[in-house]
């Protein structure tokens, strides 16, 4: 088999950050088509950065990431649900519709085949009958399940998902799981930020273990060992203190520069 052609993703000496501070330093490895990979670490460990990263809204600082077969724009990427805008009118249906824009850019109509396609993403969501509500009226679950349904639309082979069970109840979370298993399970790559380690255990196979450096990645079990997780808390932690000294070292720079 060609390997290269089952690689999707490729991270090249990458590293990535805001304003001169890097927020994922020196990431190597690559992504093989088809992978169900959970990206977990602590708070500040650089998983969000990593998406950004990969859809194309940041650019490396250094280094570089490539897909492989794959156009940026054709990447279905559902950022955390908190950079939603729920007082914007929209009613659910144009709202999944907006899955199908880079299809058929805003302003054309829909066909017949489109219009059948939005209607069986909002039933394969549970959202039939809902169709006509405003975005702003609905649960947090409910908006959660119309972003999904927006990445059905999408048909595409990688599926990025920046905390995507966050706030929402117990049954949204086992409906939209399996949404997940049945991507992956018609082959395409999907890769999820997440925090509940019981579900990563459960439902993904692979994981990458991030603390603004790679700790670990491989079998989800190996990974998430003890050992493991306490090396990226200290990471975590270390870097913690050392972005905070560089920042009080730059004030106190800049205080000794305005007292003379």
């Amino acid at each position: 088999m060609n390997p290269e052609a089952a690689t999707i993703v490729r991270f090249d000496n990458l590293t990535l950050g805001y304003k001169r501070h890097p927020a994922v330093h020196h990431l190597n490895g690559e992504i093989a088509a088809g992978s169900l990979l959970a990206l977990v670490g602590p708070n500040g460990a650089g998983k969000s950065t990593l998406l950004k990263g990969i859809v194309g809204e940041l650019g490396p600082m250094q280094g570089r990431i490539e897909l492989i077969g794959l156009k940026r724009e054709n990447i279905a990427y559902l950022a955390q649900q908190s950079t939603l805008d729920v007082s914007f009118p929209i009613v659910i249906h144009d709202f999944v519709a907006m899955g199908l824009w880079s299809q058929f850019g805003a302003f054309r109509g829909f066909d017949r085949a489109s219009r059948q396609r939005i209607d069986e993403a909002i039933a394969a969501v549970g959202l039939s009958g809902l169709e006509t509500r405003p975005i702003g009226q609905i649960s947090g679950g409910q908006l959660q399940r119309a972003r999904f349904a927006r990445v059905i639309l999408q048909d595409s082979p990688l599926v990025l998902l920046d905390e995507p069970y966050g706030a929402i109840d117990a049954n949204t979370v086992r409906d939209l799981a399996a949404l997940v298993r049945r991507w992956n399970g018609e082959g395409r790559t999907v890769i999820s930020v997440l925090h509940d380690f019981d579900h990563v255990r459960q439902e993904y196979p692979e994981t990458l273990l991030l603390a603004r450096e790679l700790v670990a990645r491989g079998a989800t079990a190996e990974v998430l060992s003890e050992a493991n997780l306490r090396r990226a808390r200290h990471l975590a932690e270390a870097q913690g203190e050392a972005h905070g000294a560089a920042i009080c070292s730059a004030d106190a720079h800049e205080n000794a520069g305005h007292s003379h």
